[in-house]
């Protein structure tokens, strides 16, 4: 609000709107998390978006006068592939990619009198603001006494620890899968809040060193207590009191105190026994060694590769169409706001926001919600304060409307009309509601627009990295099980990467049948997945605690997900999906001999089911061949 009204009271009001933009764009990528997570997560795109509205004021200027009409709409999809194409790295770079093109249309098609360069900086200075706001005002909702910028990380911290307690209680039941993955989303999103930017190499204060230990302390329980889950019997409820202790001692800042020790009858409680040992010394240590917290920077080559591989060029493709074809349209329509519709197109075909169809509608209800609701404001009033309380209240409402897509269309739609006002344009409520309308069908006609070659490439790739990260992690378990802080580093990357991918297919699942069953097939490959993934976590208990031998029923248990994960893999391969080439990857290895890196040779029975897990029978080397090196 405040640099909308400076604006406003100092005459100039189309100067507030580039800020005001900067500003909602920063509320929309604004998501609960760490405080330091939002500098990437809300200041990476806005630098985006004062990139894109800079370029996006220059390509008028592109080619002949009078040539708007056909080479903008050419501009904008070429734009609009790249930007796509960039979208399929990674959260962040998805909304640098949307924000980009959104301002670029915007600094396109809206007429202000400030110079392309003057509404790049003002729109960094309206994201800078909200941003500054982001990280100096204190939560409301505090229930600790520390430094209140690590509210966001200790309830991460303390969100895992809770997570822990609920599949411990829930093991043995039917909710303890629905757990698990509770328990995974809940690392994720620690592991993402403690690793926000930094200006120093190390840990800057014993706070933050004591938050990352307490995370480092969750670990193995959580480890633990998916082996104890994956057993599938009952435990008493003393079993979960230690980490749900732990999670309140996270919130409160306060001293665990005594934890109920469950009782050390098998390698799960024996391993739950010594993480909570280990943990209740973490909380006890007020201050801890320097930590080294600073991340290694990411290697550009994958990257690059990931976002102009497959997945890359077929959103790429799918954003450039709808972005080019709205514009195009709208130009041959001699539209007043054209820009309104390859804006709205950009926004409906970004897949993070649900499924197709669903997002559609609820733009379209949103959107009519919204005109119907400014027009019968600005019915009763007039004047460019009006619009400047308008545009407060509709950012005030942004973080709650976030959690539906049509809330958000509705409340974004009084916002932008509103800063269509105090830009000096005559308002056009039911203009925005026709403009929606055509986005909307272009998108759902591009949307299922069948293209050559294979389709659900997102999919294809996200099960592709989930298929090679729990390669990798049965590997190491199986090759060194004593080597705990590398299996820790490889078990978090198998279960993001499952989640990442369960995720994906839960998407697409939820498409028509046209985009759905493109993927179809790799359903039962991710369960397949998901019950590998938890044995191997299971025989990693195992093999720690003995330090010898896996026992037979688990060698048996991971022998038989090993062929049902090849036999997803060429049911799938039947209904013309296929994985990937896994190229480079040495198969999983299934034998009865000691465990240890050192190779085994091989048998020649194919009936032998393993007792000890280093090299393969010769039926589970060729399955896990088959599996992880189809093509």
């Amino acid at each position: 609000m405040l640099p909308l009204l400076a604006a406003a009271l100092a005459d100039r009001p189309t100067a507030g709107v580039p800020a005001a933009l900067g500003a909602m764009f920063a509320g929309i990528n604004d998501r609960p998390g760490g405080r330091r997570s939002s500098v990437s997560r809300v200041g990476v795109p806005a630098l985006a978006g004062a990139a894109g509205l800079l370029v996006g004021s220059l390509l008028p200027a592109a080619g002949r006068p009078g040539a708007a009409m056909f080479v903008l709409p050419v501009l904008l999809g070429v734009l609009g592939l790249l930007a796509g194409a960039l979208s399929s790295i990674g959260p962040v770079a998805s909304a640098c990619g949307t924000q980009v093109l959104v301002a670029a249309v915007i600094g396109a098609g809206m007429p202000l009198p400030e110079s392309g360069g003057e509404r790049a900086l003002l729109f960094l200075a309206g994201a800078g603001w909200a941003l500054f706001l982001l990280l100096v005002l204190p939560s409301q909702r505090r229930s600790s006494g520390g430094p209140y910028r690590y509210d966001g990380e200790r309830e991460a911290v303390a969100g895992v620890y809770a997570a822990v307690a609920g599949l411990l209680r829930a093991a043995g039941s039917a909710r303890a899968p629905a757990r698990r993955a509770a328990l995974t989303a809940a690392l994720d999103q620690a592991q993402d809040a403690l690793s926000g930017p930094r200006l120093r190499r190390y840990a800057s204060s014993a706070a933050e060193r004591r938050l990352h230990a307490q995370y480092a302390a969750a670990l193995p329980l959580a480890e633990a207590a998916t082996a104890l889950a994956w057993a599938g019997e009952p435990l008493p409820g003393r079993v979960a009191e230690g980490p749900r202790r732990l999670a309140h001692a996270v919130r409160t800042g306060s001293s665990c105190g005594p934890l109920p020790a469950p009782v050390r009858s098998g390698a799960g409680l024996r391993a739950l026994d010594d993480a909570l040992l280990a943990a209740a010394e973490a909380f006890d240590r007020r201050a801890g060694q320097p930590l080294r917290t600073v991340r290694g920077r990411p290697d550009l080559v994958p990257l690059l590769r990931r976002a102009f591989g497959p997945a890359g060029r077929e959103y790429g493709f799918r954003v450039a169409l709808c972005c080019g074809i709205s514009a195009a349209v709208a130009l041959g329509l001699d539209h007043e706001h054209w820009y309104w519709m390859p804006a709205t197109a950009v926004f409906l075909v970004k897949p993070d926001l649900g499924p197709l169809v669903s997002r559609v509608l609820s733009r379209v209800a949103g959107t009519v919600g919204g005109a119907a609701a400014f027009a019968g404001f600005f019915a009763l009033v007039s004047g460019p304060l009006p619009a400047v309380a308008a545009v407060a209240v509709c950012g005030a409402l942004i973080p709650v409307a976030t959690r539906h897509f049509a809330a958000q269309t509705a409340v974004v739609t009084v916002l932008v009309l509103s800063l269509v006002v105090l830009a000096g344009e005559p308002q056009a409520a039911w203009g925005r509601v026709v403009e929606s309308l055509s986005a909307c069908a272009i998108v759902l006609l591009v949307g299922h627009l069948p293209l050559p070659g294979q389709r659900g490439h997102r999919v294809r790739d996200a099960v592709d990295t989930a298929v090679a990260a729990a390669h990798r992690y049965l590997r190491h378990v199986l090759a060194h099980p004593q080597d705990g802080a590398a299996r820790g580093v490889l078990r978090r990357d198998a279960y993001r990467s499952l989640a990442a991918a369960r995720a994906a297919l839960d998407l697409s699942a939820a498409e028509l049948p046209p985009v759905a069953g493109r993927t179809a097939g790799f359903e039962e490959v991710a369960g397949a997945l998901e019950r590998l993934v938890d044995t191997t976590t299971a025989c990693a208990v195992q093999l720690h605690d003995r330090s010898a031998a896996l026992p037979a029923p688990h060698a048996r248990r991971i022998a038989e997900q090993l062929a049902a994960l090849d036999a997803a893999h060429r049911a799938s391969a039947r209904s013309g999906v296929l994985v990937r080439r896994l190229r480079g990857r040495d198969p999983v290895r299934l034998r009865p001999g000691r465990t240890g890196s050192r190779p085994a040779q091989r048998r020649s029975s194919a009936d032998t089911v393993p007792t000890q897990v280093t090299a393969p029978t010769a039926t589970t080397e060729r399955a896990t061949q088959r599996t992880l090196s189809r093509s």
